[in-house]
């Protein structure tokens, strides 16, 4: 592979576009909804994406192997003695495309020493393109537009936005949320689907997202890659960064915002013990 993963980002881009494509020939038309063995659903549309994903990253760099949200069966065993990979979720957030309200995406990473080093976020039914890479800064595209850079902003101390679950809302959540409405001020709450939740922090709509519930590596690890640039970070509710490639795929509980406020004195709260570690 390329010594520097940042040659990659244009690559990247128009493969997770392509597959942006083939998501949306399928949006577009009625279509069957299966369920997997942990009863999330699956559409033609997953599989579709998946599958150009494989083939286009597999023809960039052979020599890199590739766990998908739909190929996760792939053992620790060999998991284990992988350096760098690629990190694929082909439609991150298939409950926002059954109910048709465009918040979906498709997200590409390149993990290296168990780190997103490079990104890109690509929502097909908005046409907007978030990337991010160790060394270059953020940018969001959107319909083709000029490249942006985009930032984290720092938060100051009042009225914070914070982003929210769509999808999933839980108890902990809303006692966060009351916590910091109560020292911080009332909080603007921000509903969103998939890995936009993330990029919200990245390109500054939003001061904090924090993710109290379950998920899989690779529902954040492109849009890690996009906080990091953006000059944010990605934690657990100890205060160190995500990593990936773990045994066990699930996600502790974490919280996006930027690098300099600490969110995680609201945040964590000792009745709620059963966060995953």
């Amino acid at each position: 592979m390329d010594q520097n993963p940042c040659n990659y980002l244009d690559s990247v881009a128009e493969i997770a576009t392509r597959a942006g494509a083939a998501i949306m020939d399928i949006y577009q038309q009625d279509f069957d909804v299966q369920h997997k063995g942990d009863g999330s659903p699956l559409t033609q549309a997953d599989l579709a994406a998946h599958n150009l994903i494989k083939e286009a990253l597999q023809k960039l760099t052979p020599e890199l192997p590739l766990l998908s949200e739909e190929s996760r069966d792939i053992s620790w065993q060999e998991r284990s003695g992988w350096h760098t990979y690629w990190l694929v979720d082909p439609l991150d957030g298939t409950k926002e495309f059954v109910n048709r309200n465009g918040e979906f995406t498709v997200n590409i990473a390149l993990i290296s020493g168990n780190r997103p080093v490079l990104g890109v976020v690509y929502a097909p039914v908005y046409d907007i393109l978030y990337t991010g890479c160790e060394g270059v800064a953020a940018t969001r595209t959107e319909k083709n537009g000029p490249v942006k850079k985009i930032a984290v902003r720092h938060y100051t101390g009042s009225r914070p936005t914070v982003v929210a679950s769509r999808s999933h809302r839980g108890e902990a959540l809303d006692h966060a949320i009351k916590r910091i409405n109560e020292t911080q001020g009332e909080a603007e709450i921000l509903s969103m689907g998939s890995s936009f939740k993330l990029c919200l922090v990245a390109e500054g709509k939003a001061d904090i997202y924090p993710r109290l519930g379950l998920t899989s590596e690779w529902d954040t690890a492109a849009a890690h890659a996009v906080v990091n640039a953006a000059g944010g970070r990605v934690t657990n509710l100890d205060g160190k960064e995500l990593q990936y490639n773990k045994k066990d795929l699930l996600n502790p509980w974490f919280v996006v915002s930027d690098s300099d406020y600490d969110w995680l004195p609201l945040i964590n709260d000792p009745r709620q013990n059963d966060a995953p570690q």
